[in-house]
């Protein structure tokens, strides 16, 4: 079970975290849909989410895309309405902050907003892909996704061949990117912040067993106790695996109050 450190709070376990996470040499993080809630970006499966109005299995698999690919695009403009004008929030902003201080070596997200890019961080790998461009299946063309797509009806054509585009983004049905460079930062790291995620969703959710089964800690941050907290997060038969600190609050409060006690204290 994790240490609960809410702000404000058990000043102790904050100190001791901190203290740890400045020994870190290779910190790396993950995060899910909670870090960009209070930019306005609901979660998905959330209510008022993108899936409680869109089945997935009806409009967000590869499937349906090449089976009727207007009808996808539905469901792809409501997706990027609901990215589009978003601004980074200070757990963003934070995180790149770390990062600017040599202390952060790579953001492994499972949103395809961009926020983390656009807070300033550089070395962000996109599992699910991003919602900022277009790309073609089929003559791979990849190009930036504009207002126009937006709006009106119907698969725009790529430029190139004519054939519908899709958002750069993983359907269901299609590989997950950057495992490979994953999975080079989870050989190192030995220190992991779990941030707006449960850590349930395959493989992102394999990432804190691999930190801790090699000795490494994990930092979450989420609104409370998740599975992740209460050690009943397994992977592959591995064994249960549990953060070490959970900070309970929003990502925009305890993410940068962990920040500015270990990049100030340096």
């Amino acid at each position: 079970m994790a240490h609960i450190v809410i702000p404000g709070q058990d000043e102790e376990h904050l100190a001791e975290a901190v203290r740890r996470l400045r020994e870190a040499r290779h910190i790396a993080a993950l995060t899910g849909a909670g870090i960009s809630v209070e930019s306005g970006i609901p979660d998905f499966r959330s209510p008022g989410g993108v899936w409680t109005v869109f089945d997935p299995d009806e409009y967000a698999t590869i499937e349906v895309f090449l089976r009727d690919p207007d009808k996808a695009w539905t469901m792809y403009r409501a997706l990027g309405r609901e990215i589009a004008d978003k601004e980074p929030n200070a757990a963003h902003r934070a995180l790149a902050r770390l990062e600017a201080a040599g202390r952060l070596e790579a953001i492994v997200t499972q949103n395809i907003d961009g926020l983390h890019q656009a807070a300033g961080s550089r070395n962000v790998l996109e599992i699910h892909g991003d919602g900022q461009r277009l790309q073609c299946i089929y003559c791979g063309w990849l190009g930036p996704m504009g207002d126009e797509h937006l709006v009106g009806e119907g698969a725009p054509a790529c430029p190139r061949c004519r054939r519908p585009l899709k958002p750069n983004i993983v359907l269901f049905g299609e590989d997950v990117r950057d495992m490979a460079e994953i999975a080079r930062a989870m050989a190192r790291c030995d220190a992991l912040l779990v941030i707006g995620t449960s850590a349930q969703v395959h493989p992102a959710a394999g990432l804190p067993e691999q930190v801790h089964r090699r000795g490494g800690l994990i930092y979450e941050f989420n609104l409370g106790p998740t599975d992740l907290t209460r050690g009943q997060v397994g992977y592959w038969g591995c064994g249960a695996v549990s953060s070490d600190w959970l900070f309970q609050g929003p990502a925009t409060v305890t993410v940068p109050l962990v920040v500015d006690e270990v990049v100030g204290g340096e």
